[in-house]
């Protein structure tokens, strides 16, 4: 038997806007692949996730955009009612079969979610997770279900336990702040590029929750080309002092690796050792506070050949208490892709770094990131 499940089906890739869109969910295999030829990996690990019902669906959703949804997949809504529903931008554009396709991304996340709190295991990871700007009629940023948004309201309805949501993608959370921020039983952290140049524009440090919700938010924006050293200092001690605070049951994470300084879309210079720590530190959080329950999604990642496959490995060995490999990428899984790859595939796990380009003000950078984790750090003495 084994204690940590990973929740995975090729019918996750059918979640795919067109072939020329930057949200490609190619990486799942990329990942998957890569951890069954280390051996890390193997079919007893692995749950096949399960469709959402609308009910489930409806924890979050509402009614009328889950049905525009299942209209937009079979090409019966009228283009009238695109833009009402966010389906009118190349971010989230219809394609066929888009209610039953996102549908299951939200229910391998509660596939995860059962598994974990059933007791079945102890944590789980579901990297065709985190649609985290899905809101609650509107489709929003490559997101048309908030598969995170629901798998909390699941945890809190069904089995009546306290979420710490940790979102470490580039991009606010929004989706999900939106959908619990006057909820005093949600304890809501994500770490983000400032929203100054980058989609969705939110996040910022003043924003803290509403009502009894107030507090229960914690925003933590990062300047642009903010790098290694300063980014894991201030993710280190502030998510440290939230769940020392909140003391929560259970730990939701997101884990976007588009943080990397080679992703597409966005503008943080942190490298494959920032990404390599941030499961294990989240792990370290829930063996310390939540005797072990974790459950890890996935999130962003644009760089589907050099970056994801290696970051999401590691998700994995956090989470089964793993190192990294010492010996280089499988041979076999370098002979299998390098065809379908534009770049060179990696033939080891650590960046080469020929192309980072140091930046000229990161003093600068880091002293207005520890700024911004001294105010938070004040709100949890």
């Amino acid at each position: 038997m084994t204690n940590v499940k990973y929740i995975y089906s090729e019918d996750l890739l059918r979640y795919r806007f067109s072939d020329s869109h930057p949200f490609n969910q190619m990486r799942l295999k990329l990942t998957t692949d890569l951890l069954m030829d280390l051996g890390v990996l193997t079919t007893q690990h692995i749950l096949k996730p399960r469709v959402a019902t609308d009910e489930e669906l409806m924890l979050v959703h509402e009614p009328n955009y889950i049905e525009a949804i299942k209209k937009a997949g079979q090409g019966t809504l009228p283009e009238s009612e695109y833009e009402k529903y966010g389906l009118a931008s190349e971010d989230t554009p219809q394609f066929v079969n888009m209610h039953e396709n996102s549908a299951l991304v939200v229910g391998g996340t509660l596939t995860a979610v059962d598994a974990v709190m059933s007791g079945e295991v102890t944590c789980a990871c579901h990297l065709g997770g985190g649609l985290h700007h899905g809101f609650k009629g509107k489709a929003s940023g490559f997101c048309i279900y908030n598969d995170s948004a629901v798998a909390i309201q699941y945890i809190q309805s069904k089995y009546k336990q306290r979420v710490l949501y940790i979102d470490t993608d580039a991009h606010h959370g929004d989706g999900v702040q939106w959908s619990f921020y006057t909820n005093e039983d949600v304890m809501n952290y994500s770490i983000h590029e400032t929203g100054r140049y980058l989609f969705p524009g939110t996040g910022a440090l003043t924003e803290r929750g509403d009502g009894k919700g107030f507090g229960t938010t914690v925003n933590v924006p990062l300047d642009a080309y903010t790098e290694d050293e300063s980014y894991l200092d201030v993710f280190q001690e502030t998510v440290e002092a939230v769940c020392e605070s909140y003391k929560p049951d259970v730990i939701l994470s997101v884990n976007g690796v588009d943080i990397h300084y080679l992703d597409p879309l966005t503008h943080l210079s942190c490298t494959l050792d920032t990404l390599y720590k941030i499961p294990y530190i989240v792990k370290d959080l829930a063996d310390k506070y939540c005797d072990g329950k974790v459950i890890m999604i996935g999130g962003g990642g644009y760089n589907i050949w050099r970056v994801v496959p290696r970051a999401w490995s590691h998700v994995w060995f956090a989470l089964n208490d793993l190192q990294t490999p010492h010996s280089p990428i499988p041979k076999s899984w370098i002979e299998k892709y390098q065809s379908q790859a534009p770049v060179p595939l990696p033939e080891t796990w650590t960046d080469e770094l020929d192309d980072y380009m140091e930046i000229p003000r990161q003093k600068e950078i880091s002293e207005k990131n520890n700024n911004t984790k001294h105010r938070i750090l004040e709100w949890f003495k």
